[in-house]
């Protein structure tokens, strides 16, 4: 009797999802290949439970056969010393398991490049020494950010990876593999997160002083609040609510910050530094270096070569008062 292929599939599924059941075995996190949240890193996160488990049951195989070998009495283990024994278990065995191992990795490879939207969300990531630049052409040359990727559930996206300076390399673990951003080359990697969460980004590959502060938080949110979020991250930023972020503003353009930075509905649209049109709004400040909030606000502004030596911004500290200081940090994070 043989078994339909309908059922043969759904036992296949059922073995694999008993292989990727990292949450249940405290694996879950916001940066880690062992909790997926979308289709691309599932098939990924698979490849990882298979070797994992496959590499230790081979272990414990050679370990009871040295035991075996060692203290096992000689009429036990001769058939251990004959060549048919390291014929099948040094050549044979290796090769074949290597080869069904190689041929289905290729075909999760294949499956990973594979373009199953046609119309899928284009975003452009663009990396650089050390922060993250993020567009949206499909939303026009208005929805830009920094440092902080949201994306719409259930909807496959479409990442274009660049870089401004130096190569790069992004990863988010719990949705796709590493890919490198390499000057004067778009790659593009497509990927699609299943359900909502925050997720933490990283550059793996060396890039300088402090690559190891480069990362960047990814949040994946219903259609409808992403569509939201969208349209608010590409309108002018409201006028100032009172007095102090009035001033705050104020210092911004005398202190020369808008020579750098834009920030829509200003006279400000440089294009060097983060974007900070809705800078209140985001989860971290500096690419992860620091949480956002007033009082880091200004610690960054007083103090970036501190707290990230060598990147491009300045420290302030000697050159703005603090009252200034505090009124641009309440200015600043009054936009979101």
């Amino acid at each position: 009797m043989t078994t339909p292929p309908r059922a043969r599939a759904a036992v296949g599924r059922a073995v694999f999802a008993a292989l990727a059941l990292p949450a249940a075995v405290g694996c879950s996190g916001v940066q880690t290949v062992l909790d997926p949240m979308g289709v691309q890193a599932e098939r990924i996160a698979r490849i990882s439970w298979v070797l994992f488990v496959g590499g230790s049951a081979i272990f414990a195989l050679v370990m009871a056969l040295a035991g075996l070998a060692v203290f096992a009495p000689p009429r036990w283990r001769g058939w251990m010393a004959s060549r048919r024994f390291a014929f099948l278990g040094g050549v044979a065995l290796p090769a074949a398991t290597l080869l069904a191992l190689l041929v289905w990795t290729l075909g999760i490879s294949n499956a990973l490049v594979a373009n199953t939207d046609p119309r899928p969300l284009r975003v452009e990531i663009v990396a650089r020494q050390y922060w993250w630049e993020i567009r949206y052409p499909d939303a026009g040359p208005d929805a830009v950010t920094a440092n902080e990727l949201r994306l719409p559930v259930g909807r496959e996206v479409e990442l274009t990876l660049l870089s401004g300076d130096v190569i790069h390399s992004v990863w988010i673990p719990n949705l796709h593999g590493k890919m490198d951003m390499i000057p004067g080359r778009a790659n593009v990697q497509r990927l699609r997160a299943d359900r909502p969460g925050v997720l933490r980004g990283q550059c793996t590959e060396f890039c300088g002083q402090q690559h190891a502060l480069m990362a960047f938080w990814v949040v994946s949110e219903g259609p409808a609040e992403f569509e939201a979020w969208l349209v608010r991250q590409k309108a002018p930023v409201p006028p100032p609510a009172d007095p102090v972020a009035e001033r705050g503003m104020r210092v911004f353009g005398e202190a020369g910050c808008g020579a750098c930075h834009a920030v829509r509905g200003t006279e400000w649209d440089a294009r060097i530094a983060p974007d900070l049109s809705r800078v209140g709004s985001r989860l971290s400040l500096a690419a992860g270096a620091l949480p956002n909030n007033r009082a880091a606000l200004a610690g960054w502004i007083a103090g970036a070569q501190d707290i990230k030596p060598g990147n491009n911004m300045p420290s302030y500290g000697q050159a703005l008062p603090g009252e200034d200081l505090l009124a641009v940090s309440a200015w600043l994070e009054g936009l979101r």
